[in-house]
Order: structure tokens, then C-alpha cells, then sequence
């Protein structure tokens, strides 16, 4: 619920108190809802501005020839794939085999850090801009 949204029901509420003329009401009513959609418009045109910088942006990274300017992305992408590899491949494999033979059980690492980072490489956070615009309610 946008600001706009919140503002406009008390004042339509104002609107079907004080104006008994139908057609008036319903004309009015309309320009308050005109005012809330332009305002939802403003909205997503900046958002999809700053969309667009971001992307135009990660196209100069990508295509510089300095490994620490393109190489960031792919390499915290390898780090969260080998992280979860372990936390969720490796490390059960390596506990089962040291519970076998009475050896010490490989360190868990935190895998939620990780999470929040790749869910931001991945697009997720584009996802849910995504849901905004077309009006999808996540669970919210």
C-alpha cells in the first residue's frame, strides 16, 4: 500500500459524507483515483530507471578487461556455489565418514549469509519489483 493509498481512503471517506450529489461523487472520486494511479506510474518509471542504470552499469563491468572489475560477480557466485556444496554435500559426507571411523566432525558454516548473497546475484530482489508492479501480494 502505497502512501497515495493511504491518504486517498480517508479522503474519499470525506468525499461520500459531504458531496449527496451521485455524479458529482463519482466524478470526483475518479480524479482522486486518476491522481493515485499517475502517482503508482511515478512510481515504476523510477524504479525501472534505476533498473536500467543498474543494468547499464554491470554492462561496463562486464566488459573491462580488469579481473577486479568483471571478475567480482563470478567469483562471489563460485564462493556461494562452494559453500553451499560443502554445507549441504561435503560436510553430511565428511560427518558420516568421521562418525565411522570416531574422527573429528567437519565445522557447519553459516549458510545465510550466503543465501542473502546469492538471492541478490540470482535477481530476486528484480523479482519482487517484478511482483510490485503487477500487484502480486507475496505473503505480505
Amino acid at each position: 500500500m502505497g502512501v497515495f493509498d493511504m491518504v486517498a481512503a480517508p479522503i474519499l471517506d470525506i468525499v461520500n459524507k459531504l458531496i449527496p450529489d451521485p455524479a458529482a461523487k463519482a466524478q470526483l472520486q475518479l480524479q482522486i483515483e486518476e491522481m493515485g494511479q499517475a502517482a503508482q506510474f511515478k512510481e515504476i518509471d523510477a524504479q525501472l530507471a534505476s533498473q536500467a542504470q543498474q543494468t547499464d552499469t554491470n554492462k561496463v563491468e562486464a566488459a573491462s578487461a580488469s579481473i577486479f572489475v568483471s571478475g567480482w560477480r563470478p567469483f562471489v557466485g563460485w564462493v556461494c556455489g562452494f559453500g553451499f556444496g560443502y554445507q549441504f554435500i561435503f560436510s553430511p559426507l565428511l560427518g558420516y565418514i568421521s562418525a565411522i571411523f570416531h574422527g573429528p566432525v567437519p565445522p557447519a558454516i553459516d549458510v545465510s549469509a550466503l543465501s542473502t548473497m546469492l538471492t541478490g546475484m540470482l535477481g530476486f530482489g528484480a523479482m519482487r519489483t517484478y511482483e510490485k508492479i503487477k500487484g502480486i501480494n507475496s505473503g505480505q
